[in-house]
């Protein structure tokens, strides 16, 4: 691993696929394995699939399909209370609806924002389960 890479897995969570390819290409780069969901569907059964191999959910809020970014990071916190949930938006943002360690970006943001974000994430003492 070269200096500055991370390791772990990140899911993201966002049906604008040129959204999705930058954030997911950004994290690449920094050394994460990415897995992509388009919908809230998608990313479901890649929890289910990956189960406790996810270190991050990123996910918009808005979604194409039935289920919202906030089903996602509810199903996630559900199993794994203490990891990392990032959101994104355009619109405005329901702190009520919010799990507990997470973070917002407002679109439009850089992915290098959500790099950082993870990055400080990691550098956290690990988690037990």
């Amino acid at each position: 691993m070269r200096a500055g890479e991370q390791s772990g897995v990140i899911l993201v969570v966002e049906d604008e696929w040129l959204l999705r390819d930058d954030v997911a290409g950004e994290l690449r780069r920094a050394g994460w394995d990415v897995l992509e969901a388009s919908t809230g569907e998608g990313a479901l059964k890649l929890l289910k699939d990956y189960d406790d191999q996810i270190d991050i959910v990123f996910t918009d809020i808005q979604l194409a399909g039935y289920l919202s970014g906030w089903d996602v990071a509810e199903a996630f916190r559900a199993k794994f209370p203490k990891r990392l949930v990032i959101y994104a938006s355009g619109n405005s943002f329901d702190r009520r609806r919010r799990v507990s360690n997470s973070v917002f970006f407002r679109k439009p943001y850089r992915a290098g924002e959500v790099v950082a974000s993870c990055r400080r994430s990691a550098a956290q003492p690990a988690v037990t389960h």
